[in-house]
């Protein structure tokens, strides 16, 4: 049950990430998915305290992850196209 939990909410973080840096229209729903784990991860890396990966699902881990996420998709605007968007 929690892999299909973690599947969920880094679906809705990939999603509202995305939305934020207008790439929604690009991606689907698996990409949604992957941004969303990957930027928790980075996310967690970069602040203490944990992300949805490694700690309990409060909205400190669901923002960390999220900033995580929309950190992941402006280093990919940013190699992709040069500019952050």
């Amino acid at each position: 049950m929690g892999i299909i939990l973690w599947l969920i909410v880094g679906g809705v973080i990939g999603w509202l990430a995305s939305m934020v840096m207008r790439t929604d229209a690009q991606q689907g729903i698996l990409l949604n998915i992957v941004v969303g784990i990957v930027g928790a991860f980075i996310g967690g890396l970069i602040f203490s305290g944990g992300s949805i990966n490694n700690a309990g699902l409060t909205l400190y881990s669901f923002l960390v992850s999220l900033v995580g996420a929309i950190i992941l998709l402006a280093i990919v605007n940013l190699v992709r196209r040069g500019s952050v968007r």
